[in-house]
Order: structure tokens, then C-alpha cells, then sequence
């Protein structure tokens, strides 16, 4: 039971969102789940929720019961899809902790999303496609304003020979580019490092950045803390990536194990990681020997 506690307020987020999402009348929905439309909007507060009601709201939600309750696994092998979900958690959120990206996409420039539109919309229309697709970056731009707007603490570590690859190829380096073009991704790509050193020298309040050796394998993840509540996620999507020729399936749960591992591994590694001045040489040699002119 503690466990059912411990999410109702998720629970009652993820009923109200597809409530209103779903553009179902209140009642509609009650009807369905089999209670009053009163009850429905106490669920939506947190109230607790009795367990033939999760089954029903999980039918509903197309997901397992278990998921509901952060006990299960979600999985996404769309990346639109799994950054659509972060974006939502990232809305309430107050910690994050994470290795993914040769960058840390809530702090990245306008020019990293422009570039890949660019390159996207180049695409398409040489494969006369509708341009009117969703590129990943339009998927997730919602992370960026929401950091702007809660500033929740972030952790982000960035491991070496992910910012090699970065600096090598630049921004989108699954994206089919022309030459120009991916010379320009190039250039933005060492800003955004640039862009980085920049911040570690300024130290900003909730926002730290350090280096991972490229001696160290690790996995790309995040963890995300609100009040009592945490999540992991395991991610193979690069943010800058082409929704046409990625694939892979990344993962977001709150089991209580997974969540623990997952935290004291991230924790213990950041303590190894290069930092401060450590971590801003680094990133200026990769620079000076990756980056484009």
C-alpha cells in the first residue's frame, strides 16, 4: 500500500492529462472508470484510488497497472515519444541527475535546434516528404523552456569520447547533411562546448557540469527526483537525433530498486569525474583537436 501512496499524485496527473487531452467529457470518463464524476476529480487531486479503479484507469491509459502505480516499466522505441514523456516529468521535477548527451539540451543555444530543422526540412523535401513532420528537437523544445521557467538542480555529466563525436560530426550526426551544412553543424557544435566551459567557470546556482574519462564505459541515464517521488530512465536517443534512422528502446521507471542502483551509481560517479578547472582543460583540448576552424 505504500507504494500506492507514495504515487497517487502521478496517478492523478496522468488521469487529468488524458482527460483533457482525450477531449472526454468528465462524465464520459467516470462512466467508464465506474465512478462518480466527483470521485474523478478527488483521484485527480491524489485522493486514494481503490485498486479495480487503477485496473480500469490503466485500461484506459494503455498501460500496465503496475506502470501506474511506478512500479512497472514504460518503454519507447519512438524518440519523439520518450521526450514528450520527459518533458512531462520535467515539468515537476527538482533534481536531475543524468549521463546521455555530449551536451545538456535544457541549456543548449537556439542555434542547436536551428540546425537540425534546417538539416531536417533539407531532408524531407529532397525526399518530397511533408515538411510538416516532427523532428525529435520539436518533440523535447518544451524541456528548455520548462528549465527556464522551475530551474530544478542539474547534474550533467559528459563523457569524453561522446564530446569527441560531438565536436567531430557536430549537432545531428545521424542527420543526412550537406557538406556546408554539416560544416555549420560543426561550428555550432563547438560553441555549445564552448558554451559549456563558459558555464562551468561561472558555477550557476543548480547547475553543474563535469567530464567522464573516456577510459570509463558507462550507460546513458537520468534520474529525476520530486519531493518523495524518483525516476530512472535509460536512454539510447541522442537529443540531436533523426527520428528516420534511429532505433532502440528506451525506458522510464520508478521501481524503487532501479531507481537506488541506478542513484548510487551516477552519485559515485560523479565523485571520479573531472570537474571545475579539471573538467574545463578538458573540454578546451577536445576543442582545440576536434573542433572545426
Amino acid at each position: 500500500m505504500a507504494a500506492v501512496t507514495m504515487h497517487l499524485g502521478e496517478i492523478g496527473q496522468q488521469l487529468r492529462a488524458f482527460r483533457l487531452e482525450s477531449g472526454m467529457r468528465a462524465d464520459e470518463i467516470a462512466l467508464r472508470l465506474g465512478v462518480s464524476r466527483a470521485a474523478l476529480y478527488r483521484y485527480e487531486k491524489g485522493e486514494v484510488i481503490k485498486l479495480d479503479t487503477v485496473q480500469k484507469l490503466a485500461e484506459l491509459l494503455n498501460i500496465s497497472p503496475l506502470t501506474l502505480l511506478g512500479i512497472g516499466i514504460e518503454y519507447y522505441n519512438c524518440p519523439n515519444k520518450f521526450f514528450q514523456k520527459m518533458a512531462a516529468i520535467e515539468s515537476d521535477i527538482e533534481q536531475i541527475l543524468q549521463v546521455s548527451d555530449p551536451v545538456c539540451y535544457q541549456v543548449t543555444s537556439p542555434a542547436y535546434d536551428a540546425i537540425l530543422l534546417e538539416a531536417q526540412t533539407d531532408q524531407l523535401q529532397k525526399n518530397g516528404q511533408d515538411i510538416t513532420t516532427t523532428p525529435v528537437v520539436l518533440a523535447q523544445s518544451k524541456r528548455r523552456a520548462l528549465y527556464s521557467q522551475r530551474n530544478p538542480s542539474i547534474i550533467s555529466m559528459l563523457h569524453e569520447s561522446r564530446v569527441i563525436d560531438f565536436l567531430t560530426h557536430g549537432v545531428g550526426a545521424g542527420v543526412p547533411m550537406s557538406q556546408p551544412l554539416r560544416h555549420k553543424a560543426r561550428q555550432v557544435a563547438v560553441q555549445e562546448i564552448r558554451n559549456i566551459i563558459t558555464l562551468i567557470d561561472a558555477a550557476p546556482m543548480g547547475l553543474q557540469f563535469s567530464v567522464i574519462p573516456d577510459t570509463i564505459t558507462v550507460t546513458s541515464c537520468i534520474f529525476m527526483r520530486h519531493s518523495e517521488q524518483m525516476a530512472v530512465a535509460i536512454n539510447p536517443f541522442r537529443c540531436d537525433c533523426s527520428p528516420n534512422t534511429t532505433t532502440g528502446v528506451a525506458l522510464i521507471t520508478s521501481s524503487l530498486e532501479a531507481v537506488t542502483t541506478h542513484q548510487h551509481m551516477l552519485e559515485r560517479l560523479w565523485q571520479t569525474s573531472l570537474k571545475g578547472a579539471d573538467a574545463i582543460g578538458r573540454l578546451k583540448t577536445l576543442v582545440e583537436r576536434h573542433g572545426a576552424a
